[in-house]
């Protein structure tokens, strides 16, 4: 890794890019600590509480929620827009062809995406003003919560596509990474700050830094895992050219879905607190009814954290059927004359596909629930409740995004090896 960092820095174009990336995550840092005005931080404190939906929201934004910043949402609407977009173009056949457009339709979709993401945008900014009314100084200080924070996340949002489009990896991607490396600090000092008066130990220190490296070790293995298919490909004459025969595989990853599973489970469990918690009602009834919603959240008791893992179980299958289909595998196999030994092409195609996806997509939602669950399995076994980083859904995109980022690095290395081998060839020639 470092090797490839010092190659790309070598070229001036990556090196640019390299530098394009920097400023842009250097100026969402900015934003993340400049307050919306009409706001008293005193209240704001109070009312954050400890939220699980909120501290989800909270990490992603890099603590901007926390102090109610210019970028207090994040880019959470997007995620949220761009998993119902994907949903929608499996269900609305319009949106289905428009996929299948090309470049074209991509970017029809995307501009859909974009407008979707500024309605969500708005109807959460509004639902977040309404929780925090007690901490704006009046009616102006909603409207002004409302406003900034839907602009900020729209900035977002052209922030990350300026990261795509001029520098390396995806920009959206890199928002959310650098959104939750930011709270890192603030999560560190606050465990220094529990060594020093005594609330934990150095040996359980010691014991949440083992456990948070066999956590990234692990995710490293299962992300990059992938269960390869032989395939083999027949001889080919399509027009003059004719296409050689040979061997290769098809690679199916174990862990499809990524962290989407994960976002889903947490926001069902957590949705009706935050809608109940926004309701300014006083009845014993009402009261009550938000005491029950609040013991849905996974670390309040044992069935709710089994409710928790079962769904993030079934939102694997769901998505891994979303994203991978597997009926268009086994016909894109026989459409072009290829099939794995030993098993005939169609129907046995599909159901030695579907058998294989099955299993290894447990496997992957296993994985999952076991990275969902070690935020609330880790204070347990260490003391310390104040490292939030530990859990799954923030590490693992952490880790998830470097992997990616790198990849990304290698591949344009890599075009320009192949670049510059080509052009000494042709200056052999």
């Amino acid at each position: 890794m470092l090797e490839s960092l010092m190659q790309a820095f070598r070229i001036p174009e990556l090196k640019k890019r390299i530098y394009f990336n920097m400023i842009m995550l250097a100026i969402f840092v900015l934003g993340a600590h400049i307050p919306v005005p009409g706001i008293d931080h005193n209240k704001l404190e109070a009312l954050f509480g400890a939220s699980g939906f909120l501290g989800l929201v909270d990490v992603f934004s890099g603590g901007a929620l926390r102090k109610m910043t210019v970028f207090a949402m994040g880019i959470t609407p997007y995620i949220n827009a761009s998993i119902i977009m994907q949903m929608l173009t499996l269900a609305i056949p319009s949106l289905e062809a428009m996929s299948k457009e090309g470049e074209s339709g991509r970017k029809q979709i995307a501009r859909i995406t974009r407008y979707l993401t500024i309605a969500l945008a708005f109807f959460q900014a509004v639902g977040f003003s309404v929780s925090f009314r007690a901490a704006a100084t009046g009616f102006l200080g909603v409207i002004q919560m409302v406003i900034i924070m839907t602009a900020g996340t729209a900035f977002l949002l052209w922030l990350g596509e300026q990261v795509t489009e001029k520098g390396i990896g995806n920009g959206v991607s890199l928002v959310i990474f650098a959104g939750i490396m930011t709270s890192l600090p603030y999560q560190s000092s606050l465990i220094v700050s529990s060594v020093e008066g005594g609330l934990v130990t150095p040996l359980q220190v010691l014991v949440l830094i083992a456990l948070f490296i066999g956590t990234i070790y692990g995710i490293v293995l299962i992300t990059q895992g992938t269960r390869r298919i032989p395939i083999q490909h027949v001889k080919r004459v399509v027009g003059m050219r004719v296409t050689p025969a040979g061997s290769s595989f098809l690679p199916i990853k174990v862990n499809t879905a990524g962290v989407i599973p994960i976002i889903f489970a947490i926001s069902m469990v957590m949705f009706p607190a935050q809608i109940l918690s926004s309701i300014p009602s006083k009845a014993e009834w009402f009261i009550r009814l938000k005491g029950i919603a609040d013991t849905f959240s996974p670390g309040a008791s044992w069935w709710a954290m089994v409710l928790y893992v079962a769904l993030i179980i079934v939102f694997t299958y769901f998505y891994t059927a979303v994203v991978m289909n597997v009926q268009d595998m086994a016909d894109n196999l026989k459409k072009y004359g290829n099939y794995i030994p030993g098993i005939r092409p169609g129907k046995p195609t599909f159901d030695y596909l579907d058998r294989v996806v099955s299993r290894i997509t447990l496997a992957g939602a296993v994985f999952l629930a076991l990275v969902a669950t070690i935020q609330y399995v880790a204070p347990a076994l260490t003391g310390v409740t104040a490292f939030t980083l530990i859990g799954g859904t923030s590490l693992l995109i952490v880790v998830g995004v470097a992997i990616e980022t790198m990849q990304a690095i290698e591949a344009q290395l890599l075009m320009r090896n192949y670049e510059g081998f080509i052009k000494q060839s042709g200056m052999t020639a």
